[in-house]
């Protein structure tokens, strides 16, 4: 950007904003001083200390800007009315002067809509638009856009497009292994699905690079904002598909200011248990299907039996029975009376020792026989037999070690032969059990069936909410929805309070076994009760023009009917596709990566790798010397890393370079996705290395 004359003056007030959020953190910690409690203190006096303190600590995080600039932008209104400001500057946070002036307006107020819808066409009031492009605290240039034919530098002839070179700038800069906010450059139709109404389901596809995942969270804290109530209380969910994933966007949300949002991937939603790694897709196929709910139903119900044969138990000189038909009504009457299984088993227990009871030829009374019989191996046998209290993880470690135990539950809802894929004989204790993702939304049917167990009760969960229990939130937001398979789905639907959630995904990236080819497909599984609504992302911002063409080349494959994001950028480098010979791939690699890294300076590189070759690719970089890091162990963290490209989905890097595109296309479930992901990570360059043919699309 050109130098701008009114820099100066611009930094003396971005300046009076520093010093008066400066301000209000010496306010919130003095707040600290004014419950002071010894150790003597008053039961009252330590519980106002401690709530004081809470709300500090919440006070003080959202003033934490971090390295974020805390001003990016400028709206001059064209006629402002009964005297008041006729400039408005819009910021990450609300700061205001000692007389409650505005100083600088959050970014989700109602005024500030106009700084990132105003076009040409609809000025929205606007007389002038300005970007500033900061670097922390400094202001380092202007960017001035002008409405109703003033001078200046124009409206973008785009009108989808605002603050290009902002924009741009922003776009070039240097990925830092980290997604950023884009809250100073928000575009219109970003914009329009950040302030959608919160009522509903609101679907967002959006191509590689169109920002449909910061659109989300940026949403998330828009919501958070106008809807401090109710959403405060009731919760707001960012579902992700992979820990990568969320610790590659985890400074989004607290730099807007928002601490409090939950991210989450679906294990995380349910008891703790040992989840790692995907089922081959046959299998995910089955356990994804929502005919698999029936098979987890009615394995919870073949839990609860009445006895084979008559309990016969000694009690000093005399024997007390229980008949079979006894125990087969009492086993009916609990299922009858109880919504969930573990709750019925006091009242199996207390209706059993009843039973044995009223078989004495003295008058006991049931509490006298369960206290002296209780311990009773027989008795404990009788009431395992007819009502055991079990895990999610008990239940299906029992029900996938059995096949006749899966035949038996498969009965009306899944094909035999699909239930007994299901089949893996255990050695292991259950607490040994390592279970799938796949696995996850199957011990959460469990759970909703069989409820809390009532020893354990009380239990909390690494995020505090009760073991086995289900929490839901007031607003949920899922990213890579398009590979949910409708049991994940269903598991967040029950999550949903009252239905509100926000879906964004690419029909086009879908890739895992249950990769979905329609959204609406997805939202057969959602709520419903307050609306659907989709909005398309169309604009690429990431990838540059020549890099999405490339990409193009599959998209007319994989999707047809969906059309490529219009790239921003139409200007950058072309790709570099290499042949080598097999023996040769692991130098090819090597170089290329070094290659890159000159390319792109401080910038990151991934190297997108298809599973069966993770290690050889580890192993050559390591042989070669280059510095590098492994995206499951330690995030895009380091200037190099190799991912996985089932690992890659959702990440953007500064350069790319993708491994032996056909063993992507041969290895994972839907293979030509997963190269159109892959193809579609760079921001800068995009590197393709192979020793056989490429498919016949890449014009190889």
């Amino acid at each position: 950007m050109a130098s701008n004359p009114e820099l100066e003056s611009e930094q003396r007030y971005v300046d009076r904003a520093y010093r008066l959020l400066d301000d209000a953190r010496q306010s919130a910690n003095r707040l600290r001083t004014m419950v002071e409690v010894g150790a003597g203190g008053t039961a009252q006096a330590r519980f106002e200390r401690d709530v004081i303190y809470s709300t500090v600590d919440d006070r003080l995080a959202g003033l934490d800007l971090g390295d974020a600039s805390l001003v990016f932008g400028r709206i001059d209104l064209d006629d402002a009315a009964d005297g008041g400001p006729a400039s408005f500057y819009i910021g990450r946070l609300p700061v205001s002067d000692a007389e409650h002036n505005a100083v600088v307006v959050d970014w989700r107020a109602p005024i500030a809509e106009a700084f990132y819808r105003a076009t040409g066409p609809h000025p929205m009031g606007l007389r002038r638009r300005r970007h500033f492009a900061s670097r922390g605290r400094t202001l380092l240039d202007l960017d001035d856009e002008y409405f109703g034919g003033g001078v200046g530098a124009g409206i973008d002839q785009d009108e989808r497009v605002s603050g290009r070179r902002a924009l741009v700038a922003s776009l070039e800069s240097e990925r830092t292994g980290q997604l950023g906010d884009v809250v100073g450059t928000i575009q219109v139709e970003q914009d329009r699905i950040i302030r959608a109404d919160l009522p509903g389901v609101l679907v967002v596809q959006g191509g590689p690079g169109t920002g449909k995942t910061v659109v989300a969270l940026h949403r998330a804290a828009y919501l958070l904002y106008t809807h401090r109530f109710p959403l405060d209380g009731q919760g707001v969910l960012v579902v992700g598909p992979n820990r990568l994933f969320l610790s590659y966007i985890e400074q989004v949300l607290p730099s807007l200011g928002e601490a409090g949002v939950q991210l989450a991937v679906l294990a995380d939603l349910i008891d703790p248990v040992p989840v790692r790694g995907d089922d081959v897709a046959e299998v995910a196929r089955v356990k994804g299907d929502p005919a698999i709910a029936g098979l987890v139903a009615r394995a919870v119900r073949d839990r609860r039996r009445p006895l084979r044969t008559r309990l016969r138990v000694a009690l000093g000189l005399q024997h007390l029975t229980l008949e079979v038909d006894r125990s087969a009504a009492i086993v009916a009457e609990a299922t009858r009376r109880f919504r969930t299984h573990n709750a019925a088993r006091r009242f199996v227990s207390e209706s059993v020792f009843a039973a044995l009871a009223e078989s004495s030829r003295t008058p006991l009374t049931g509490s006298v026989v369960a206290e002296r019989l209780g311990e009773d191996e027989q008795v404990r046998a009788a009431l395992e037999w007819m009502w055991p209290v079990l895990t999610p993880a008990e239940l299906l470690h029992e029900l996938f070690g059995s096949k006749a135990l899966l035949r038996r539950a498969a009965r009306g809802s899944v094909a035999p032969t699909a239930a007994e894929m299901l089949y893996r004989p255990w050695s292991a204790h259950v607490d040994d059990v390592v279970w799938t993702q796949q696995d996850v939304p199957l011990l959460d049917e469990a759970a909703v069936h069989l409820g809390p167990v009532p020893s354990r009760r009380g239990r909390l969960r690494p995020d505090g909410t009760p073991r086995g229990e289900i929490r839901t939130w007031g607003h949920i937001v899922v990213d890579e929805a398009q590979d949910l398979s409708p049991m994940q789905l269903r598991m967040l639907n029950r999550r949903s309070l009252n239905g509100s959630m926000t879906v964004v995904g690419d029909i086009a990236q879908a890739t895992g076994a249950w990769g979905h080819t329609d959204w609406y497909d997805v939202l057969d599984h959602l709520p419903d009760r307050r609306g659907v609504r989709i909005a398309e992302l169309t604009i690429g911002y990431r990838i540059p023009a020549p890099l999405m063409g490339f990409a193009t080349r599959i998209l007319a494959v994989v999707a047809p009917q969906l059309s490529p994001p219009t790239a921003v950028r139409p200007d950058g480098d072309e790709p570099i596709v290499t042949r080598v010979p097999p023996e040769g791939l692991d130098d090819a690699v090597a170089t290329a990566v070094r290659d890159e890294m000159r390319a792109v300076g401080t910038g990151n590189v991934a190297v997108i790798v298809p599973g069966p070759l993770v290690d050889r690719v580890d192993e050559a970089l390591t042989a070669a010397g280059v510095d590098h890091g492994s995206a499951a162990a330690n995030g895009l963290q380091q200037q190099v890393t190799v991912v996985p490209v089932r690992l890659v989905k959702g990440l953007e890097v500064d350069a790319a370079v993708v491994i032996e595109p056909q063993v992507i296309i041969d290895s994972e479930p839907q293979g030509m996705r997963s190269l159109y992901v892959a193809f579609t990570r760079a921001t800068k360059r995009l590197r393709v290395i192979h020793t056989g043919d490429l498919p016949d699309i890449l014009g190889a």
